[in-house]
């Protein structure tokens, strides 16, 4: 993951659920181990923030997103959710897949690439709407 500017940003019960998943605790996902070491990777990196001082501007689990894909010219919506949740006709991506590794922890304004199938990808951040919880 290759952040154009600024850190990435965690919430730590997000952490605590992406580590949990990066270490086969949950539910099996269709991750691959590339995409995985390079998640753990910046996740040793983020800075960790309790919800009451969350940003409401990072994406996190449960996020609901607008996205730019640079290369495509084309904007997406979806929400980032738990393997377990995941439904992509009804706009519900895993946190464990490329687009939803590439956003977690960034907010909104900035870019973001990452390597998908189809080679490497910029994502701008458009929207980032958060629930309270």
């Amino acid at each position: 993951m290759l952040p154009l500017n600024n850190e990435l940003v965690l919430r730590t019960d997000d952490y605590k659920i992406l580590i949990a998943h990066l270490n086969g605790g949950n539910s099996k996902t269709a991750f691959d181990t590339r995409n995985a070491e390079a998640l753990y990777a910046e996740l040793k990196k983020a800075k960790l923030v309790d919800k009451e001082n969350f940003p409401e501007d990072v994406v996190r689990i449960n996020s609901t997103v607008r996205v730019k894909a640079e290369e495509m010219d084309e904007i997406m919506q979806f929400m980032l959710v738990t393997p377990d949740k995941a439904n992509f006709k009804e706009g519900r991506v895993s946190i464990m897949a490329p687009i939803g590794t590439a956003l977690i922890g960034f907010r909104k304004g900035q870019q973001v690439k990452w390597k998908v199938p189809a080679g490497i990808k910029t994502f701008t951040i458009l929207e980032v709407i958060n629930e309270p919880n």
